[in-house]
């Protein structure tokens, strides 16, 4: 969420970096612009009159308590005590219509992200590892997991309805192998704390990460009831959420900067609106694995911890030795709250093309500012906000199909990356 005082105070330069994004971001901003004045005005009226009442109470203690003065000075005060209520009365519901509407506003992007208005519009900034080639034309994961028996998506149909997959056999060894070796490569080697965090989270940690209440169509509800009363509770739609609010409403010792963790979770996302993009097969599913990296750092450092975290994600497909390439996404391309993401694609040959298997982002102090996180840099200095960040690494269903994919072989068998036969047993994926 941006800060009321600073929207207001530098109108113009939000609403220009906000044009960066698009017209309708910027056009978030007019209900706040006036609200936010009607605001200051209210904030005047109540001090005023606080002072007001102060200087009445004064008068009244000095005067004598039966002569009119006391009486009048008296009624004074009933009538501005009065007034004081009625005025922050409306200040508190100007400021929550100010906090809904900010609610819904984007963070600005960083002036190094490129202006554009889609994916056509991105920066590739690196490419790593060569495309491999085939003596055969090679297929796409649907075909080569239907055929081998690891992959049924009838069967998940009958029980789930679309966009679940069963896996069987070496392609569920194959989930929880990527799973294991990428945990163990962001401990053991990137330093990170491993993570497992509940799936089930409040609306108030969805809030404190933005997916509420803009994109809340996006998420999986549910209803508890605790002691007669309900309420609601939401599927995880990545760990970044349970994770980043590990530290909501804390204040973190600066001496201890960067916190970083990593957490296994599966994720659930309805895919509103997304209709008739990539139905088929595992690309884009309602239930799916990913492991997550979070950062907690300062923002002198911010920067510098997004290219650190970003390196982790690309180090995963290196060791797998697949083929990707890292893009900086530009302003229309960007989610809600980031300030400055990278998209890590890995390529497809089945598809002949690169697909995001990872976005790594720094979203600046705003998800902090939700979920007030802050850190102190000194013992006794004053609380200051911390920055976020974090990102895939990497999406574990994803990572499955680039495997299936690159590491095809003509009689439809797939050779097990060597880093992962340890945890697979096997070096080869046959039929069942």
């Amino acid at each position: 969420m941006l800060d009321l005082r600073y929207v207001v105070d530098h109108l113009d330069e939000v609403q220009a970096a906000l044009t960066r994004r698009s017209a309708a971001a910027a056009e978030t901003l007019a209900p706040i612009a006036e609200l936010g004045k009607k605001r200051r005005e209210l904030i005047v009226a109540v001090e005023t009159k606080a002072q007001q009442r102060n200087a009445a109470n004064e008068a009244m203690a000095k005067a004598d308590k039966k002569s009119p003065a006391f009486t009048e000075k008296r009624e004074e005060l009933k009538r501005l005590s009065t007034e004081i209520k009625e005025a922050e009365k409306g200040l508190a519901e100007c400021e929550a219509e100010v906090q809904k509407l900010l609610a819904v506003v984007p963070n600005l992007p960083d002036a190094s992200v490129p202006v554009g208005k889609g994916e056509e519009d991105n920066q590739v900034v690196r490419t790593w590892g060569e495309k491999p080639s085939f003596a055969f034309t090679p297929k796409e994961h649907v075909e080569l997991g239907t055929a081998l028996g690891i992959l049924d998506f009838e069967r998940a149909a009958k029980i789930s309805g679309a966009r679940f997959t069963v896996l069987f056999g070496a392609a569920a060894r194959l989930e929880r192998a990527l799973i294991s070796f990428m945990l163990d490569l962001h401990t053991r080697e990137h330093g990170y704390t491993e993570v497992l965090p509940p799936f089930l989270v409040k609306d108030t940690a969805l809030y404190g990460t933005g997916q509420l209440p803009k994109f809340e169509e996006d998420l999986f509800k549910t209803q508890k009831s605790d002691e007669g009363k309900a309420f609601d509770l939401y599927l995880i739609p990545t760990a970044e959420v349970p994770v980043t609010n590990l530290h909501a409403e804390e204040i973190l010792d600066g001496a201890e900067l960067p916190v970083a963790y990593t957490a296994y979770t599966p994720c659930f996302r309805s895919e509103a609106g997304s209709h008739g993009r990539d139905v088929r097969g595992l690309i884009r599913q309602h239930q799916f694995d990913k492991v997550e990296l979070v950062r907690f750092t300062s923002p002198e450092t911010s920067d510098a911890q997004h290219e650190l975290l970003t390196s982790h994600a690309e180090e995963v497909l290196k060791r797998l030795k697949l083929p990707y390439r890292v893009s900086l996404l530009c302003t229309g391309d960007m989610g809600f709250g980031a300030q400055k993401t990278y998209d890590i694609e890995v390529f497809l040959p089945g598809q002949g093309q690169y697909r995001e298997i990872s976005s790594c982002s720094n979203y600046g102090d705003f998800q902090a500012r939700r979920a007030q996180i802050r850190y102190r840099a000194e013992p006794k200095g004053k609380a200051r906000l911390a920055h976020t960040l974090n990102g895939s690494a990497l999406a574990v269903g994803r990572t499955l199909i680039a495997i299936l994919e690159n590491y095809q072989q003509a009689d439809g068998n797939v050779v097990v990356p060597e880093v992962l036969r340890p945890f697979m047993g096997c070096e080869v994926i046959r039929g069942r």
